[in-house]
């Protein structure tokens, strides 16, 4: 009975779309949807509107209600406008930039959002072409605009868009602005009330200009000018996996004075379609297996690659028996946050204001490293926007000198206020730079940074749910870990739980409940152990998905006992695993 009133509503949703004022392709297509026997996609297409979110939007590209197309992206972008035009209408210019990756549509979606930002008498910046999301933030400060968006869906898979919305800071939308730009989305109530018809000469294309004072930011992050000097021919293998960084990273490898980068041929091919990969996501061990190829038939040292919208990076790097072995991302965390505060403290730099930030499903190892070298820690939302927050709120009192997420972003300096795979490339070949003048390998620094602060294994599982049904299945996994809270896991007896819904923690050890001290709620569970283990359980914001990260803690005191400790902790991993039955 339920299936049949949605999908009356759903007919009668998408017979609105053949009646309206929307254009012949996308009626064809929701023609297509209507005379189909199998139903499943025309409810997917129009079950809901596709939410305009504190994030922006991000969906399978087609027609229909819940999908990214011209009428989804036009009606994101005349709310956004509507918003800009209320708040700062006093100004005698409203600017914004737009930017956008390589996917199938990017360039269209970021065109007509141009066009009716320019028909709403706002100035656009318009790259000339695919840029990463870095530089699109970067813009945003150096242009003195006051909104940017980036067309991308980052990672997904290749039937996917997205609109990430920026606020004049450089940062994904934050509130208030976010649910007030939410609401005037919402007000849309129809495809006429979108002015599609653009003003030409209110759109100013910009690009190699931008290109060069982004890395001339990039080049100030440097610590280690002279280990790169002396390093200078590290044989590095950089692959863009199709997307946008291919426009710069290699230059900015070469601007910081690296000499010997090698591409992969077949990834420099700019695609929506991702030919060469399953998945476009550094994640995957398999979107690095090219690169990883030609690092070995090249003799190179270290591997890097970046997802479609240039903000991450995935890395490999050569064992102690010299085979590629991937690097995720608390370890690149862990690389990144000891390099930058061993190297700062080496060379006289900290102050006593300066801090790093992590998430709060990163790995608490960079607890234990930010202690003992001095330096303030900040915990927060997972999310590079929660990280930017924290940069703006300590503007002109302390000094960010880095942070990042378990997901393999990473910010190094506050020019931008989203994560950035540019610097963090350049980053990475410093820090390999770095080790090798001190006679190790970045595998030997890994290691090095175990036997001193302790072992610490993560794993991060996402179980995916299309669809509504899949919803569904998400909202009422969510409701059972939080009404039925686990006593132990993986043995081990549960001193403390935090539920970042309720904005509160139970702590079993002290017997007392205790407030979280957080911007905003969020729909996250975390669960801590007597022996250090950490489960961390969040839907997706982004994805049809929910997320477990697991993290357990051993310890060694030489090279040797590491491996012991790494098999130790997968076997408590498994278990963890069996236990949540994921």
């Amino acid at each position: 009975m339920e299936e049949a009133i949605l999908l009356a509503q759903v007919t009668d949703k998408a017979m609105s779309w053949l009646n309206g004022n929307y254009d012949a392709e996308t009626k064809a297509e929701v023609e297509h949807l209507l005379a189909s026997g199998d139903k499943r996609a025309l409810i997917d297409a129009f079950y809901k509107d596709l939410e305009f979110g504190t994030g922006g939007l991000r969906g399978i590209m087609g027609a229909g209600s819940n999908r990214m197309n011209k009428y989804t992206v036009g009606a994101a972008t005349q709310g956004l406008s509507n918003y800009l035009r209320k708040e700062f209408g006093g100004l005698e210019e409203i600017r914004v930039v737009i930017g956008h990756d390589c996917r199938n549509n990017s360039r269209r979606f970021a065109e007509i959002a141009a066009g009716i930002f320019s028909a709403n008498g706002i100035k656009v910046y318009l790259f000339e072409d695919l840029r990463p999301t870095p530089e699109v933030s970067y813009a945003i400060r150096k242009l003195g605009c006051q909104s940017g968006i980036m067309i991308t869906a980052s990672h997904n898979p290749k039937e996917y868009n997205g609109y990430k919305a920026y606020w004049n800071d450089g940062a994904q939308v934050l509130a208030p602005h976010d649910k007030n730009i939410i609401a005037e989305v919402n007000r849309i109530s129809s495809v006429d009330e979108i002015r599609f018809e653009g003003n030409g000469n209110l759109i100013e294309i910009i690009g190699r200009d931008m290109d060069r004072a982004f890395i001339d930011e990039v080049k100030k992050l440097v610590l280690s000018p002279e280990a790169i000097a002396r390093h200078h021919d590290i044989k590095m293998v950089y692959t863009p996996i199709h997307g946008a960084s291919s426009t710069l990273v290699p230059d900015a490898l070469k601007a910081v004075g690296f000499t010997n980068i090698i591409r992969v041929p077949e990834q420099d091919v700019i695609s929506g379609d991702f030919p060469t990969v399953v998945s476009p996501n550094p994640e995957e061990p398999a979107a690095l297996d090219l690169a990883i190829k030609k690092a070995i038939e090249t003799d190179a040292e270290l591997v890097m690659a970046t997802d479609p919208d240039g903000d991450r990076i995935g890395t490999a790097i050569r064992d102690n028996d010299g085979h590629f072995i991937l690097v995720n991302g608390n370890q690149t965390m862990l690389i990144y946050l000891y390099y930058i505060m061993t190297r700062r403290k080496e060379l006289g730099l900290l102050t006593g204001k300066e801090y790093v930030v992590k998430t709060i499903v990163t790995t608490e190892l960079v607890k234990e490293i930010a202690e003992k070298k001095g330096i303030e820690l900040f915990d927060c939302y997972t999310g590079f926007k929660w990280i930017a927050d924290i940069i703006r709120k300590n503007e002109g009192v302390k000094k960010y000198i880095g942070g990042g997420e378990e997901s393999y972003g990473f910010l190094a300096g506050d020019f931008v206020r989203d994560k950035d795979s540019v610097s963090a490339c350049t980053l990475f070949g410093e820090i390999a730079a770095w080790a090798k003048e001190k006679g190790r390998s970045m595998y030997q620094l890994l290691e090095d940074i175990y036997l001193e602060y302790g072992y610490s294994k993560e794993v991060g599982i996402s179980l995916v749910r299309k669809g509504k049904e899949g919803a569904d299945e998400i909202e009422a996994m969510m409701k059972r870990f939080r009404n039925n809270p686990m006593e132990t896991l993986g043995g081990s007896p549960i001193t403390l739980i935090k539920d970042f819904a309720r904005l509160e923690a139970t702590d079993f050890m002290r017997n007392e409940r205790v407030a979280l001290e957080m911007p905003t709620t969020s729909n996250v569970l975390q669960y801590f152990t007597e022996d250090g283990s950490k489960l961390s359980i969040r839907p997706s914001g982004t994805e049809p998905k929910i997320k477990f990260y697991i993290e357990v803690k051993g310890s060694a005191r030489t090279r040797e006992e590491l491996v012991q400790a790494e098999e130790e902790a997968n076997g408590k991993i498994n278990a963890i695993r069996q236990e949540l039955g994921i």
